[in-house]
């Protein structure tokens, strides 16, 4: 049983193989999934060539002995037997170290005759008499004749949970072997402790397996792909399911540096390819033992010993040094490369801030740059150094490595593309979405990660892409859009409006807004917005914004899922939708189920038109 540790944070990584939450209905297509997921990672039950796990079939007695000893800690390791254990199992048998090793730590044994029957179909009572002696239960437990105790004790801790046969001489199929030993791994042994506890695996707080948390904990890796990757595990990498940063794939999808992860009894890959090119700007908290590094503003965990070496003292590479961090699943350093071998050359995005900052020279000085800060297609900000004088804020910009390995922006050329997105989010004109693409939507030196189903039904006039990019298959696989969605910006009320004259022809404004709860004052200022007390979008910063635009009543109307629906229409509601209850001329912060239940009257207020992009931005409920 492979028990080996990578990562706890089960949160960030994306596992798409059907996994359903725990406690899922009895007997249901979910339960079953989950049951297959759980017995293939612990190693105890695998499928045939083909991933078939041949759950109708017949369970031999060789087979379950095998299955149950697998289910222990080291089983996996048992190997051939030093001598034939009965004259039916010869040495030579595929079972013979299995079923010596049962008989000899007293999980099952012989006939009186000498034999095993190794073929013979294990019944209901075999099998259950097994599995209670692995939760520690011997003979002294069960009184009266055999095997009566014994199933009253399987009844007694739910182990007989979707197992469909019920008399105690009935055999078992494949499918009642996985339900069995599925229930085993929450049942309590004789001690009080969960079967899988002993495995070094936890559940979670209502006792139940924590499938994700058990595949994460099963993995082994990393491995960073290089020109011999697939001879580098210990199994075909040609009849694996192969999962590339979340979408299933093949193994021809693994490229060169791409940080692989395995579970060998399910085989199955994940493999990630998200990287981070920069000047080392620190080491934390020394150089001599590192545990994090900060790489083009961001600072990033050093996920395996190999990184921790790389980056040391002892290593090769420098504060100073331009690198290549090759990010794992919970996004720590599996592995770093030279700049220049490993470029991630797919970084791009909008600049939104241009500063100056020192960075470490290399030889224990420092020097200082003009430095942007670019907010990626990916929805991360990064920050570098930037020897481009005339770059701004606004501008979009790609993120590349010169012959020596440096890092340089480069401006990104205007390439349009105008048409409609469909129904479903998969294709914008004649191009589709490929599964990995980026979508960043700006509006000047602000922007906001989207998916494709945002986009939906969208129709993009001109001017509404400001960038695109096709990868290999001719799918779009980068896309910047101009302020399409509106969800870059902030949304809230306009409270009140101070004018103060300066002359007898100028005065300076104060506005006064609650934006999602919070008080903000926009200082005074010779601008007078053209905008009345409401509800408002605020288009730039609050300490300084670029436009205030009062939002368009949608009505009177009532949730209904995700739409708000008044007499003539039906609009969607924005995923950060802000609810405000209104008592007189005060307006407090609420949440739609609380306003909901209290059956106030709401009105909604959008910002455009829902096919340009608009949602319902604010509900005011009286």
């Amino acid at each position: 049983m492979n028990i080996k540790r990578i990562s706890a944070a089960a949160a960030a990584v994306c596992v798409s193989l059907s996994l359903t939450l725990p406690g899922a209905a009895a007997g249901t297509p979910a339960l079953e999934s989950e049951a297959i997921q759980t017995v293939k990672a612990l190693g105890i039950m695998v499928g045939d060539a083909d991933g078939n796990m041949n759950l109708p079939a017949p369970v031999t007695r060789a087979e379950f002995i095998t299955m149950a000893l697998k289910a222990t800690p080291g089983g996996e390791q048992i190997g051939q037997a030093a001598s034939s254990p009965y004259p039916d199992v010869p040495r030579g048998h595929w079972a013979s170290g299995y079923v010596e090793a049962g008989v000899s730590r007293g999980l099952i044994s012989g006939y009186t005759d000498g034999t095993f029957r190794p073929s013979n179909q294990i019944s209901l009572a075999e099998g259950a008499s097994i599995v209670l002696r692995l939760l520690g239960y011997g003979a002294e437990d069960f009184p009266g004749a055999y095997p009566t105790g014994q199933l009253a004790m399987y009844h007694s801790l739910r182990l007989d949970r979707n197992v469909s046969v019920s008399e105690a001489n009935a055999p078992l199929a494949r499918r009642d072997a996985m339900y069995l030993f599925y229930n085993l791994m929450t049942a309590k042994g004789k001690d009080g402790t969960a079967y899988l506890t002993t495995l070094g695996y936890s559940l979670n707080a209502a006792g139940e397996i924590d499938l994700l948390s058990l595949l994460n904990d099963s993995m082994d890796g990393p491995l960073v792909a290089g020109a011999d990757w697939r001879q580098e595990l210990p199994f075909d990498a040609a009849d694996a399911a192969v999962y590339r940063n979340g979408v299933l794939a093949g193994p021809d999808s693994v490229q060169e540096y791409d940080v692989i992860y395995w579970n060998q009894s399910m085989a199955a890959l994940w493999v990630y390819s998200d990287k981070v090119t920069g000047a080392i700007q620190a080491l934390e908290p020394s150089t001599s033992s590192p545990s994090s590094v900060t790489v083009a503003g961001r600072t990033f965990g050093l996920e395996t010993s190999a990184a921790v070496y790389a980056l040391s003292d002892l290593g090769e590479y420098r504060l100073g040094d331009t690198v290549t961090l090759l990010l794992g699943r919970d996004g720590g350093v599996a592995a770093v490369a030279r700049g220049a071998d490993a470029a991630d050359s797919q970084r791009m995005g909008v600049v939104t801030q241009v500063t100056g900052s020192r960075y470490p020279d290399g030889k224990g000085g420092s020097y200082t740059a003009k430095t942007v800060t670019l907010l990626s297609t990916d929805g991360q900000t990064y920050r570098y150094p930037s020897a481009d004088n005339a770059v701004k804020a606004g501008d979009l910009m790609r993120v590349m490595t010169d012959r020596d390995g440096a890092v340089v922006l480069r401006r990104l050329p205007a390439s349009g593309l105008t048409g409609r997105v469909d129904g479903r989010g998969q294709r914008l004109d004649r191009y589709r979405f490929a599964s990995d693409v980026e979508i960043l939507d700006v509006s000047d030196a602000c922007g906001v990660r989207v998916y494709p189903a945002r986009l939906a039904g969208l129709e993009l006039g001109r001017g509404a892409v400001r960038y695109y990019s096709l990868n290999a298959d001719g799918e779009i696989d980068r896309l910047i859009l101009n302020d399409v969605t509106g969800d870059m910006h902030q949304y809230g009320l306009l409270l009140r409006i101070d004018a103060m004259p300066v002359n007898e022809v100028s005065s300076l404004y104060a506005y006064a807004l609650d934006i999602g709860g919070q008080s903000a004052m926009i200082p005074q200022t010779s601008s007078r917005y053209p905008v009345e007390c409401g509800p408002v979008r605020v288009t730039g910063t609050l300490e300084a914004p670029e436009k205030l635009q009062n939002l368009t009543s949608a009505q009177t109307g009532e949730v209904s899922g995700s739409q708000f629906v008044t007499d003539d229409r039906t609009y969607t509601l924005s995923d950060r939708v802000t609810v405000y209850e209104q008592r007189g001329k005060t307006y407090y912060l609420s949440s739609l189920a609380h306003v909901q239940a209290k059956g106030y009257t709401l009105t909604g207020w959008f910002d455009k038109a829902e096919n340009l992009g608009g949602r319902i931005r604010v509900l005011i409920a009286r």
